[in-house]
C-alpha cells in the first residue's frame, strides 16, 4: 500500500530524456496558439462543447448518442431511467466545462488548477447538479461531490495509495507540477500530471472525468485551445490505447535503465508522447477544417443539398450571407441579411425563416439579430469527420 510520495516518482522524465517530448511540445505550442486565435462563430464552440461531453462519456463506457445529448439540452429526457441518467451526466459535463473555463482564466487560472482544492472543485462542479439517485459508484456506494475517498481502492492491477495518504500525494502532485512554468516543459508536465493524478485516484468515482476536465481547462486557460479543439476527442478515438498507456505508466521500474524512481520512466515517456501526439493531431485536424479557402465551398454544398433534397425552403442564395457570418463570427440584423440574398422582401423573409427553421441561422428572438448556425445535420457538409457519430445520427433529419 502506497503511503510515501516518493512512491509515485518520477513525476517527469529525466532531463536527458526530455528532448524529444520538448520538441513535440514546441510544435504543439506554436500550432495551437495560432489556431486558438481564429475567429469562428459562437455556435461552433458550443457544438464542440457538446462533442467533448459525448466523447468523455464514450471513454467511460457511458454512451449517449449525439441526438440524445441534443434532446437533453432542450430538457427532453428519455423515459428510460438509465439513459436519462447518462443524458444528465452529459449535460453536467457541458455545464462544468463552461463553468471551469470561466473560473480559471489565463495563466493565473492555469496555475491555480494545480491545487488539491481545484481538483475537488472540478469534481464538485461536475457532479453537484446531479440528483442524488445518480450519485452512486458501480458498487452502489454514495458519491459526495468534491469529497476525497475515505477507503482504499484497487483499479485494475493498480492498488491506489492508502486513503489516509491521498492528501499528501495531492500536495506533492500540485506542488511539483504547478512549479513547472516554462511553456514546452509545462505541456509535458500537464501530460504527466494527467497520468499521475489517475495513479493517486483521489475520488471514489469520477477520477477519469476530473483528469480530463483538468487537462482541458488548463489548455484553455493557457490560451492553447480557444474552445476550438480538445484532447478529449483524440482520447476517445483511441480509447484502448489511452487506457493501456495510462495503466502501463502505473508500472514499477523495469531495471537499472528505466530511470531512478519507483515507477517506470519509460512507460511515463510513452504516455506523455501519446498525449502530445494526440493534441498535435487534433490541432492539425481542426486547422484543416477551418481553412477559409474551402469553407465557402462546404457551406455551398450544404445549401445545395438543402435546396434540392430537403426542399424545405432553404435557398442557395444564402451562401454570401452565411459565409460572411462564418468569417465574422458575429451577429447581423435580419434586414441586412435579407439584403444580401438579393430577393424581394417576401421571398427573402421566407428564405431567412427556412434557414432559422433548419438551424443554419440562429437567433435569440423572433425579430432579433441572426448568427451562423451549425446544426448536427449540417456537419457532414461543413465539417466532415469532425464528429462522425453526429453525422450518422442525424443523416435523416
Amino acid at each position: 500500500m502506497y503511503t510515501q510520495v516518493h512512491q509515485f516518482e518520477p513525476l517527469l522524465p529525466a532531463d536527458a530524456r526530455m528532448e524529444p517530448l520538448l520538441a513535440k511540445a514546441h510544435d504543439l505550442s506554436r500550432l495551437a496558439t495560432t489556431l486558438a486565435g481564429t475567429r469562428v462563430p459562437l455556435e461552433l464552440r458550443s457544438l464542440l462543447r457538446n462533442m467533448n461531453s459525448y466523447y468523455t462519456n464514450r471513454i467511460e463506457g457511458q454512451h449517449t448518442r449525439p441526438h440524445e445529448i441534443d434532446q437533453a439540452l432542450r430538457q427532453d429526457f428519455s423515459q428510460d431511467a438509465a439513459l436519462a441518467a447518462k443524458q444528465r451526466l452529459a449535460i453536467a459535463h457541458i455545464q462544468a466545462e463552461q463553468a471551469l473555463e470561466q473560473r480559471y482564466p489565463g495563466p493565473a487560472g492555469a496555475a491555480s488548477l494545480y491545487t488539491p482544492e481545484a481538483l475537488q472543485d472540478i469534481h464538485h462542479t461536475l457532479l453537484a447538479s446531479l440528483p442524488a439517485a445518480d450519485l452512486f459508484a458501480p458498487e452502489q456506494e454514495a458519491i459526495v461531490p468534491g469529497a476525497l475517498r475515505q477507503r482504499d481502492v484497487r483499479v485494475g492491477q493498480h492498488v491506489a495509495p492508502a486513503h489516509a495518504s491521498v492528501p499528501v500525494f495531492l500536495q506533492r502532485w500540485a506542488g511539483f507540477y504547478g512549479g513547472v512554468r516554462r511553456g514546452e516543459a509545462a505541456l509535458v508536465a500537464l501530460a504527466c500530471a494527467h497520468q499521475r493524478l489517475g495513479w493517486v485516484h483521489p475520488f471514489i468515482d469520477g477520477n477519469g472525468r476530473v483528469m480530463r476536465l483538468h487537462t482541458h481547462t488548463w489548455l484553455m486557460a493557457q490560451g492553447y485551445t480557444g474552445g476550438l479543439w480538445s484532447p478529449l476527442r483524440g482520447f476517445a478515438r483511441s480509447t484502448e490505447r489511452y487506457y493501456a498507456l495510462l495503466a502501463d505508466a502505473d508500472s514499477l521500474r523495469r531495471g537499472d535503465l528505466d530511470g531512478r524512481g519507483n515507477l517506470s520512466e519509460q512507460a511515463l515517456i510513452a504516455w506523455a508522447d501519446y498525449v502530445l501526439d494526440t493534441c498535435l493531431d487534433q490541432v492539425r485536424f481542426m486547422a484543416g477544417l477551418l481553412d477559409f479557402e474551402t469553407i465557402k465551398t462546404r457551406i455551398e454544398a450544404c445549401l445545395v443539398f438543402e435546396a434540392t433534397v430537403r426542399k424545405q425552403g432553404v435557398r442557395t442564395e444564402a451562401l454570401r450571407g452565411l459565409h460572411y457570418l462564418f468569417l465574422s463570427g458575429e451577429e447581423m440584423p435580419r434586414g441586412d441579411f435579407k439584403a444580401m440574398l438579393g430577393m424581394g422582401e417576401r421571398s427573402a423573409t421566407d428564405a431567412l425563416g427556412a434557414l432559422v427553421k433548419r438551424g443554419l441561422l440562429k437567433s435569440d428572438s423572433p425579430q432579433g439579430k441572426v448568427r451562423f448556425g451549425l446544426p448536427q445535420h449540417a456537419l457532414r457538409f461543413m465539417f466532415p469527420q469532425l464528429w462522425p457519430e453526429a453525422e450518422a445520427d442525424s443523416v435523416d433529419v
